[in-house]
């Protein structure tokens, strides 16, 4: 049975990463805007660990898919999820859990941990995203490839860093104040 902490801090942690959400720049050159929900879900990962980073990133994925304008640019609905950038939202689900089970897996997890985890959280969003941006949009990979993460990837892998520092500080101030237990949630 899931304790009431942790429901909050998965339903918290959902709406940050709605509000991160709208902190959104179209740009020109590619269907998908830059947005602050890499560093949102990175930072909820860091933080939450594997099993409640991911669940508050389908609580997130769901909310949007039930119509509220979670998503970027204020979107919400079926469409989004299915659309050129549904696949980076599918994405954060499988993302948070590989950074929280990572983060979980060392004793006292330092920012090192903390920028390895998210990296390899961010190229697993760049896949599931690029994957289906190609299908959806009938690019070559190639052509995703470039629309999809080319130029997007120095302002995220910024974005990471910054997060990995953040979580790393939270997380310890959380867990030194008893607010939170690893291996509890």
């Amino acid at each position: 049975m899931m304790k009431l902490k942790s429901m909050i801090l998965a339903g918290m942690f959902a709406a940050v990463t709605g509000v991160m959400a709208q902190i959104s720049i179209p740009i020109p050159f590619s269907p998908v805007p830059i947005t602050m929900q890499v560093f949102a879900v990175c930072l909820t990962a860091g933080i939450l660990g594997a099993r409640l980073g991911s669940l508050s990133m389908l609580v997130y994925l769901l909310l949007g898919a039930a119509g509220a304008p979670v998503f970027a640019q204020l979107k919400g609905g079926i469409p989004v999820i299915f659309g050129y950038s549904g696949g980076y939202i599918w994405g954060y689900i499988i993302a948070a859990f590989i950074i929280g089970w990572i983060v979980e897996h060392v004793k006292s997890p330092g920012y090192g941990t903390m920028l390895a985890a998210m990296l390899v959280g961010l190229v697993i969003i760049y896949t599931t995203g690029t994957v289906q941006l190609a299908y959806v949009m009938g690019l070559t990979a190639r052509e995703a490839i470039v629309a999809g993460v080319g130029w997007f990837l120095p302002l995220d892998a910024v974005k990471v860093f910054l997060a990995a520092g953040v979580a790393v500080n939270l997380r310890s101030s959380l867990v030194s104040g008893g607010l939170l237990v690893p291996g509890e949630l």
